[in-house]
């Protein structure tokens, strides 16, 4: 009984011992202070919350000038017919446009009139000159202007980085490139500057490029310099980088115009193939093909081949051609 009482008060005196040793020794012997020192040196320092912080906060800026670029091009969706002629690079008034639309219809309507062409052919030649005629000249003009644009972008964006590197500003680097560059790049460049100069922000300044020439390189090069004024950071390197985008987009439309160009010869020719049939038995037969616009069934029939024809032109178009 001594015995089991000896080892029972010996057990105990352990436990006790061993619970002292673990919550009692540390205070006692300085190593939970010790402890909290190493805990407190191994803590993040505020220096590293402070870049983390402000990394977030450029991201959110970034991304709030994506959404307020965004939204503001899903207002201005519906483009006026000012701005049209401004991309097409002709300097008139609406109603100058429509005055002249207005003539080529009438005149067109009056010479299938006196031609003997019946009163719905008439119209139907009046309507494609004066509705379908000048919009599709305004379209090619703009695509024309399009094309000699992104054909000296790329350059203009290098003479840019080489003026930042130099150590010029950007608006100084802007002058250049609208003093050296060839048409409509220079016109651009100018509107840009001459914006900038009333008192608009330059970043927004090359923002509106875009509305000027609805391109996808142009909206590039405005969001790079919107963003890098709201946020910083290198230029030169980000325009270096846009660049290298915009020859590597323009080496890339090349191609697909090489690879799609068998494509495009083949439509050309159906598309062709009826309209010069139609020519060649006019001449040998003028009797045979004269009642297409002479008798009332004719000039109908006349009409929907007309529609049919377009319609299979504009789905070949389609399938023809690549966007990315």
């Amino acid at each position: 009984m001594n015995i089991q009482m000896l080892a029972f008060a010996f057990l105990a005196a352990a436990a006790v011992g061993g619970i002292a040793w673990v919550f009692i020794y540390p205070f006692l012997s300085g190593e939970k202070t010790a402890e909290t020192r190493r805990a407190s040196v191994a803590r993040p320092e505020p220096a590293a919350r402070s870049v983390d912080k402000n990394q977030r906060s450029r991201r959110e800026q970034v991304e709030g000038s994506l959404k307020d670029l965004e939204a503001r091009r899903q207002k201005e969706k519906r483009v006026p017919l000012s701005t049209r002629l401004t991309q097409a690079g002709l300097d008139w008034t609406p109603q100058k446009f429509m005055i002249l639309s207005g003539v080529l219809g009438v005149a067109a309507f009056m010479a299938a009139m006196l031609g003997g062409g019946g009163l719905l052919g008439a119209a139907g030649l009046g309507f494609a000159a004066g509705f379908g005629l000048p919009r599709w000249a305004l379209s090619f003009l703009k695509k024309r202007r399009e094309k000699a644009f992104l054909k000296a972008l790329p350059d203009a964006v290098d003479v840019i980085v080489r003026g930042i590197k130099a150590g010029l500003p950007l608006f100084e680097s802007l002058k250049v490139v609208a003093a050296d560059s060839p048409e409509p790049l220079k016109t651009e460049f100018m509107a840009i500057i001459e914006t900038q100069a009333i008192g608009m922000p330059l970043g927004e300044a090359c923002a509106r490029l875009y509305e000027r020439m609805p391109l996808p390189e142009a909206n590039f090069f405005g969001i790079v310099i919107a963003i890098q004024q709201k946020s910083g950071g290198n230029l030169s390197e980000a325009l270096g980088n846009l660049s290298k985008v915009l020859r590597d987009r323009k080496k890339m439309a090349d191609k697909i115009q090489a690879m799609s160009m068998e494509a495009k010869a083949s439509a050309g020719i159906i598309g062709a193939l009826p309209p010069c049939v139609m020519s060649f038995v006019y001449i040998t037969t003028p009797d045979y093909m004269s009642l297409l616009w002479t008798h009332p069934t004719g000039q109908l029939m006349l009409v929907g081949c007309a529609i049919w024809m377009t319609i299979g032109i504009l789905v070949m178009k389609k399938m023809i051609n690549f966007d990315f």
